[in-house]
C-alpha cells in the first residue's frame, strides 16, 4: 500500500500533469484560430474566380473526353453516336455562350464575371460587394440579348 506522503506526491503530480495539460491546450487552440484566420484573409476574390474557371475547366475536359471515347469507340451503337455527337455539339455552344456573355459583363465595368450556362439556369457570380437595380437591370439584359431566358430562371450573385 501507498503511504500517505506518496499519495500525496501522486496527487500533486497528477494536478501538476492536469494544469500542463490545460495550459498547452490554450495555447494550441489559439494558434490553431491564428492560423485558420490568416487562410481566410489570404483567399481572396480573384483566388475564388481563378479556382472557379479551373474547375469548370476541368470538368468540361473530362466530359467532352468521355464523349468522343463514344465517338471513336467502333463498338459504340449509332444511337449512342448520334447522342454524344448532340451532347458535345450542345456542351461547345454553352462553353461559347459562356465566354460571350461573361466579356460582354465584363465590358459593362465589372472586374469578374464568372457565367454558368444550363438548358434551364444561368447563374452569374460577379466580383462585386452589392449590386444596384441598374447593374442587375444591365446584365438580366445582356443575358437576354444573348439567349431567350426568361428572369425566373436567372441568378446573380454579388461575390466580395
Amino acid at each position: 500500500m501507498l503511504t500517505k506522503k506518496k499519495k500525496v506526491i501522486v496527487l500533486v503530480s497528477m494536478l501538476v500533469l492536469l494544469v500542463i495539460t490545460g495550459f498547452l491546450n490554450i495555447i494550441l487552440n489559439n494558434t490553431t484560430e491564428e492560423a485558420s484566420t490568416n487562410l481566410n484573409t489570404e483567399y481572396s476574390s480573384s483566388s475564388f474566380f481563378s479556382t472557379c474557371r479551373a474547375d469548370r475547366t476541368a470538368t468540361r475536359t473530362e466530359t467532352m473526353d468521355y464523349y468522343n471515347e463514344i465517338l471513336n469507340n467502333s463498338t459504340s451503337s449509332k444511337e449512342a453516336k448520334a447522342n454524344a455527337e448532340s451532347q458535345l455539339n450542345s456542351l461547345i455552344e454553352a462553353m461559347s455562350i459562356e465566354v460571350t456573355m461573361e466579356g460582354l459583363i465584363k465590358a459593362k465595368g465589372f472586374t469578374e464575371a464568372l457565367v454558368n450556362y444550363s438548358s434551364t439556369y444561368i447563374n452569374v457570380i460577379l466580383q462585386s460587394a452589392e449590386l444596384s437595380e441598374a447593374e442587375v437591370a444591365q446584365i438580366v439584359e445582356i443575358i437576354q440579348s444573348q439567349v431567350d431566358r426568361d428572369i425566373d430562371y436567372i441568378k446573380i450573385i454579388p461575390v466580395e
